[in-house]
C-alpha cells in the first residue's frame, strides 16, 4: 500500500495565496513594433481573415488549446452546494491537471447561476473564445440537460467530467479484470450504489462494453420496475427484480462499484459476492468498504478506490486532459462514445505495459505489474498522454467529428506526443 499523503489546512491555505492559475504571453511584446503587431493595427490581419473563414481561429488565436472549465458549484467534490465563487478554488485546479498532464490552457468560470436553461445559454454564447468545454461540480440530473442540450448548440466538444471521466478510468479496469478473470461481461452481475452523474454514465458505458445485468441503487435501495418516483435518467436502469437492498443485491455479484457513502459495504456481502470480483469503492475520502477489510474476509478481489494510498486508484486525471487533448488537436466538434471507449481500451493496454523506473520511483519503489493490484495505470505515468490522446483523436476522425484534413498523420502525431514527454522528463 502506498504512503498515505497528510495535509494540514496551514499547508493547504499557504498553498493556496494568489491563486493556483496565471496567465502568460506567448509573443514578444518589448518594443514600439511588437506593440503595433499584438494589439493595433497589426490585429486587423488575422481578425478580416477569420471573419472570412472562422476556421482559422483555431491556427490565429489560442483557440486551439484553450478549454473552459464551467461550474455552477452545486456539487462541489464532497462538499455538495457551496456557492459560486467556494467551488474557485475546485476549479482553479482542474486547470492546472490540465496544464501539467496534457499541457492544455484552461481557464476556470463559476457561474452565480442554477438554471439550467440559463447556464446553457451563457455556455452558448462564450463558446467561441474556446476549443472546449469542461463541465464540472453540476448537480444532477440537470448536468445531463446541461451537456446535452449545450453539446447540440455548439461546434466544440463539451464534456462533464464528473460522469465520464470516471466512466472511462472504471471501463478501463474492469476491461483488465474480465482479462484475469475469464469472465463474460453479458453473463455478468453488476452492482452499481448511487444513482448520480457518475454512477450513471458509467453503468452505460458498461452497457456499451456488453454488460446486460446491472442492479442500480439510490438512497432509496434498487432501482426497480415497481418505482413511481424515478427521474427518466434512473428508470433507463430499472429492472424486473426480487433485490430491494444493497445487501440482496450483492449476493452473487460480479462487480460492485460505489459512488455513494462510506462503510456502507460489509464483511458478509463482500463473502456473497461471485468468485473473482471487482470492487471500485469511490467514495471518498472514505470509500464504500476499506481494502483491508475485503482482505479479511477473501483474496480474490480487484479492488480500486479513489485514493492514491491504496491499489488501483480511479482518478479523473488519467481522463480529462488527455481527452481534451486528443479533441483539440483534430479540432473536434464533440465527444463520442467512441471517442470514450477508445480513451478506456488506450487506458487498459497500458496497465499490460512494463511500468516505467520513474513510476515506480514515484510510487514508493513498488513493484508494479499486472494483476489483481495493478489494472490501471498510475496518474503520473507519463505515457498516458500518447496513449490516450492518440486514441482519442483516431476515434474522432472515425467517427467523423474531427475538421482536421485528410492528411493529418496519426503516426507522426503520436510520435510528437511520445517525444514531448521525453524531452519533458529530461
Amino acid at each position: 500500500m502506498a504512503k498515505s499523503i497528510k495535509v494540514t489546512k496551514e499547508e493547504s491555505l499557504e498553498y493556496h495565496i494568489g491563486g493556483k492559475i496565471g496567465i502568460e504571453i506567448t509573443k514578444p511584446c518589448d518594443t514600439a513594433r511588437d506593440l503595433s503587431m499584438a494589439y493595433t493595427p497589426g490585429v486587423a490581419y488575422p481578425c478580416r481573415d477569420i471573419e472570412a473563414d472562422p476556421e482559422l481561429a483555431y491556427k490565429y488565436t489560442n483557440k486551439s488549446n484553450l478549454v473552459a472549465v464551467i461550474t455552477d458549484s452545486t456539487a462541489v467534490l464532497g462538499l455538495g452546494d457551496i456557492g459560486a465563487v467556494a467551488g474557485k478554488p475546485v476549479m482553479e485546479g482542474k486547470s492546472v491537471l490540465f496544464k501539467a498532464f496534457a499541457n492544455v490552457d484552461a481557464f476556470d468560470i463559476e457561474l452565480d447561476e442554477k438554471d439550467p436553461q440559463k447556464i446553457i445559454d451563457i455556455c452558448r454564447a462564450m463558446a467561441p473564445t474556446f476549443g472546449g468545454i469542461n463541465l464540472e461540480d453540476i448537480k444532477a440530473p440537470k448536468c445531463f440537460e446541461i451537456e446535452e442540450k449545450l453539446q447540440a448548440l455548439v461546434d466544440i466538444p463539451v464534456m462533464h467530467d464528473d460522469q465520464h471521466g470516471t466512466a472511462m478510468i472504471t471501463t478501463a479496469g474492469l476491461i483488465n479484470a474480465l482479462e484475469i478473470s475469464g469472465k463474460d461481461i453479458k453473463k455478468m452481475k453488476i452492482v452499481v450504489s448511487g444513482a448520480g452523474a457518475a454512477g450513471i454514465a458509467c453503468a452505460k458505458m458498461y452497457r456499451l462494453l456488453g454488460a446486460n445485468h446491472i442492479v442500480m441503487l439510490d438512497s432509496k435501495g434498487v432501482i426497480h420496475s415497481k418505482r413511481d418516483d424515478l427521474n427518466k435518467y434512473k428508470a433507463q436502469f430499472a429492472i424486473e427484480t426480487d433485490d430491494r437492498t444493497l445487501d440482496d443485491a450483492m449476493k452473487g455479484a460480479d462487480m460492485f462499484l460505489g459512488l455513494s457513502a462510506p462503510n456502507i459495504v460489509s464483511k458478509e456481502m463482500i463473502k456473497s459476492m461471485n468468485t473473482e470480483p471487482i470492487i471500485f469503492a469511490l467514495s471518498n475520502p472514505v470509500p464504500e468498504v476499506l481494502p483491508e477489510l475485503v482482505k479479511e474476509v477473501r483474496d480474490d478481489v480487484m479492488m480500486g478506490t479513489g485514493r492514491s494510498d491504496y491499489p488501483n486508484q480511479v482518478n479523473n486525471v488519467l481522463g480529462f486532459p488527455f481527452i481534451f487533448r486528443g479533441a483539440l488537436d483534430v479540432r473536434a466538434t464533440k465527444v463520442t462514445e467512441g471517442m470514450k471507449m477508445a480513451a478506456a481500451r488506450a487506458l487498459a493496454e497500458l496497465a499490460k505495459k512494463d511500468v516505467p523506473s520513474y513510476v515506480k520511483e514515484a510510487y514508493g519503489g513498488e513493484d508494479l505489474k499486472f494483476g489483481y493490484d495493478y489494472i490501471i495505470p498510475k496518474p503520473f505515468d507519463r505515457r498516458v498522454l500518447p496513449e490516450v490522446s492518440t486514441a482519442v483523436a483516431r476515434a474522432a476522425i472515425e467517427d467523423g467529428v474531427a475538421r482536421v484534413s485528410e492528411s493529418f498523420d496519426i503516426d507522426a502525431y503520436y510520435s510528437k506526443l511520445s517525444w514531448q514527454i521525453e524531452t519533458e522528463r529530461k
